[in-house]
Parts: C-alpha cells; structure tokens; sequence
C-alpha cells in the first residue's frame, strides 16, 4: 500500500493575480482551470513532481458565505500557512521571482539547519519559501 500527496490547496485573493506569481515567476505548469460559477479553481503543477497538483482559489470558492468570509479575514492577517518549495538553484529561482516585483522577505541565505533558502509573498500575502539543501 501507498500513500502521496495529490493536491495541495492555496487561497488567493485574485486567481489571474496569483497566476502571475506561480506560473510566471516561480515557472509552475497549468494542468486545469476550472471554472464554476463567480469561481474558478486553478490546478498548477511541475514535472519535477509528477502527480502533486497546487490548486489556487478563492476564499469563498467550494465555501459557505460564512466560511469564506472567515478565510479571506485569515489571508487578509497573512496567517495561512506558508508553502515551501525546493529547487536545484534558489539564487537563480531568486532572482528571477524577484524580478517579477514579488515582495521579498528574505534574501538567499544559508541556514544553520542545512539548506540554502529565500522567501516571498505572494500577491495575496501567502509566505513561500524556497530551499535548497546544500551539498554535504
């Protein structure tokens, strides 16, 4: 028996905003874009992980009123939990996210634990990482 991670979920405020950021700066693939109604959910995915799906949507999108409106106050706070990627070259991945006016919150650096790591904000204000393990 088996068992992986398919699709992970990020809520963003703006679904074209986020494309801009996680298909164009950090060089994800659509895989779908479903619409439904005044939502829309975007799966997006990389060949160096075949199978794992990160699915963009909004607050409401698949939510009650209610509960839409208690996620979208969460990413207002910025306090939805950080996505972490890894790449072979963060200092390039850095610079070519940055560039894309990306806010940063931390330069490449070396980590006392190990890896070599960045981090942005998406245009939502969702904190993602970048890591790179340093060779031993």
């Amino acid at each position: 028996m088996t068992i992986a991670l398919q699709y992970t979920n990020v809520t963003v405020n703006d679904v074209d905003e986020a494309l801009a950021f996680y298909r164009d700066a950090l060089g994800l693939e659509v895989q779908n874009d479903v619409a439904s109604g005044d939502h829309r959910w975007v799966t997006l995915g990389s060949a160096a992980q075949p199978g794992l799906g990160i699915v963009l949507s909004d607050p409401h999108a698949g939510r009650s009123r209610a509960d839409g409106d208690a996620m979208q106050e969460l990413l207002a706070k910025g306090v939805l939990p950080m996505l972490v990627f890894r790449s072979d070259d963060v200092d390039a991945l850095f610079e070519r996210v940055s560039a894309s006016g990306a806010e940063v919150l931390q330069e490449p650096i070396d980590q006392a634990w190990g890896p070599r790591d960045c981090a942005f904000r998406d245009p939502s204000g969702n904190t993602v990482r970048i890591s790179q393990a340093l060779a031993a």
